[in-house]
């Protein structure tokens, strides 16, 4: 259950940034409280500090070893963003000339990004621009296809997905109950 608290400063952010006041029942996204817990991830493509849960990192860790060794070079782009931090990446294309409706066909409104569950990475390799719809013609995304359900890796925004987010084949989520038994 979310604290009401929690959700009252969403609201807030909501209104200042001029995002509809419907927008939470207009989107099948889940509001998503910050984790209490979160551990440092090794740097990520630009050198930046990253974190994760603590089984999301785990998990991570282990589905990048095995890429690694089947030859397949996955990077962490970014982790666990914070609601101010998702709040400060919309203002900054607020203030770049884009529209509220532009920006939420590509961002979450802050509160409904799964990067605040410190669950969800985006992820890269070489030879292929970060953060880029090319990353779905790389070897890495053809063996997180194949492979990414094993360590609990979900792809959250395929194409025409039903939350009205752009299709981003680099955006992975943790979901621990999607790895299969032992017994499997």
């Amino acid at each position: 259950m979310i604290p009401s608290r929690f959700a009252e400063r969403i609201r807030q952010i909501h209104q200042q940034l001029c995002i509809p006041e419907d927008y939470a029942q207009g989107t099948p996204l889940v509001l998503h409280e910050e984790p209490h817990e979160l551990v440092p991830t090794e740097l990520d493509f630009y050198g930046r500090d990253q974190h994760l849960t603590p089984a999301a990192l785990t998990a991570w860790q282990g589905m990048k070893a095995k890429a690694q060794t089947d030859s397949v070079e996955i990077f962490l782009i970014s982790g666990f963003r914070s609601v101010d931090y998702q709040c400060q990446l919309i203002r900054r294309k607020l203030d770049a000339g884009q529209t509220i409706s532009q920006i939420l066909r590509v961002n979450a409104a802050p509160g409904y990004s799964e990067h605040h569950t410190g669950r969800a990475i985006d992820v890269g390799t070489k030879g292929c621009p970060a953060l880029e719809e090319g990353f779905e013609h790389t070897p890495a995304f053809q063996w997180l296809q194949n492979h990414a359900g094993e360590f609990g890796f979900i792809l959250s925004y395929p194409r025409d997905n039903i939350c009205g987010i752009s299709y981003e084949p680099w955006h992975w989520c943790y979901h621990p109950q999607q790895q299969p038994s032992p017994d499997s």
